[in-house]
């Protein structure tokens, strides 16, 4: 093999590594409810990310994004994102002003040139959760709607804003959702609703059916679906991206 052949695989091995450094070991513990965690990836390096930030006054960010593309340039703008996320919720308190400025910071990096532009955006939903009042802030920013169940009836958590990185002056509005004791949350990539066995993909309605008659422990519902996609037929490793955040409050 040759020496540019060997360099670039290099390139891509370490890209992976530092990938997997920036995604969390484990899901934060929390004495509000119980969260859990999937993270399938179509290839060394992904697209998909996803985070947990505990703030200083105690209330928890959690967020989960897909960054355009599948290759380096994508793993670069992944780092982008959880350097400035983390560093931002140190001083700033409120979901709007978060994703205002990341927005922001992504788009003075896009203005560089043309040729990579597109590569400096990603969809996005970050919310921040109350323990005391259980109060969920999100935005929405282009990223596939998030699902609530509670007790029979299931809620989603649809766009707020466009993706980040794509306008200068992004019009960014902000949700809200009172949480109830009960209640399971599930963030998910789009990776999860365009999973295919050739003939079709696993879809909204799949997924929604899934959540709303699949019960046991947060642990053994990532389990199963997981179980889902592979009997389903999807790709293992799976032709897109699959990530998902449950949290039981």
């Amino acid at each position: 093999m040759s020496e540019p052949a060997n360099a670039a695989g290099d390139g891509v091995a370490l890209a992976s590594r530092i990938q997997q450094l920036l995604l969390p070991k484990t899901p934060p513990v929390c004495n509000w409810g119980c969260i859990g965690v999937m993270n399938r990836m179509a290839t060394a390096l992904g697209g998909d990310y996803f985070d947990f930030i505990s703030m200083p006054d105690g209330r928890e960010v959690v967020f989960i994004g897909d960054v355009t593309g599948h290759d380096i340039q994508s793993s670069v703008v992944m780092s982008l994102v959880y350097g400035f996320l983390h560093h931002c919720a140190l001083t700033v308190d409120d979901p709007f002003t978060m994703v205002s400025q990341l927005n922001r910071f992504l788009v003075r990096f896009a203005d560089r040139g043309t040729e990579l532009d597109h590569h400096f955006s990603s969809t996005l939903f970050l919310g921040i959760i109350d323990p005391a009042s259980l109060r969920l802030e999100y935005v929405n920013a282009g990223h596939v709607p998030p699902l609530l169940l509670r007790g029979n009836s299931l809620h989603r958590l649809d766009t707020t804003s466009p993706p980040v990185g794509f306008f200068a002056e992004a019009e960014v509005t902000t949700g809200c959702f009172r949480l109830e004791r009960g209640d399971r949350l599930l963030l998910y990539t789009d990776g999860i609703l365009d999973a295919s066995n050739g003939t079709e993909t696993f879809g909204a309605a799949r997924l929604d059916a899934f959540l709303a008659t699949t019960g046991g422990s947060y642990t053994r519902f990532m389990d199963e679906l997981a179980a889902a996609l592979r009997n389903f037929g999807a790709g293992d490793p799976p032709d897109d991206d699959c990530s998902a955040i449950v949290i039981d409050v």
